[in-house]
C-alpha cells in the first residue's frame, strides 16, 4: 500500500470504504465470469446478501471472508499480518551489545612465568 493510498483511505467515510470493499468483490466476480447466484452458492451465502455486499451495504466480516476466498483472493489479507518488530529502546540495546571492536589477545604471562632478576 502506498502512502497516497493510505492517505486517501484515511479520508474516506466507512460507507465509502464499505461500497469500495463491494466493488473489489463484484470486479474480482465479473472477471471470473461468475453471476452473483454462482459466486453466493460457492461461498454459502444468500444471492441477496452478495448483492448487499457488492452494494457496500452491511455484512458481517465471515461472509466476505467467504466470499474473498471463493475469489480466491485471499493475498489481500497479507495487510492485516502482525509483525513484531523491537521497539527503539531494544533496538539500541542490541546495538550496544555489539562488539565495536575487536582486540589481538595479549600473550600474557603468569607472574610465576616471568624471569626475573630480582
Amino acid at each position: 500500500m502506498t502512502e497516497n493510498s493510505f492517505t486517501k483511505h484515511v479520508s474516506m467515510s466507512d460507507k465509502a470504504l464499505a461500497i469500495q470493499m463491494g466493488n473489489f468483490v463484484k470486479h474480482h466476480r465479473m472477471n471470473q465470469h461468475k453471476s452473483q447466484e454462482d459466486l453466493a452458492k460457492e461461498a454459502g451465502i444468500s444471492r441477496s446478501t452478495l448483492s448487499l455486499l457488492e452494494r457496500g451495504e452491511s455484512v458481517t466480516v465471515p461472509t466476505l471472508i467467504q466470499v474473498i476466498r471463493v475469489l480466491n483472493q485471499l493475498q489481500i489479507m497479507n495487510v492485516f499480518e502482525v509483525n513484531d518488530s523491537p521497539s527503539p529502546i531494544e533496538l539500541a540495546k542490541r546495538q550496544k551489545k555489539k562488539r565495536q571492536r575487536i582486540r589481538k589477545k595479549a600473550n600474557r604471562l603468569t607472574s610465576e612465568a616471568i624471569e626475573t632478576d630480582w
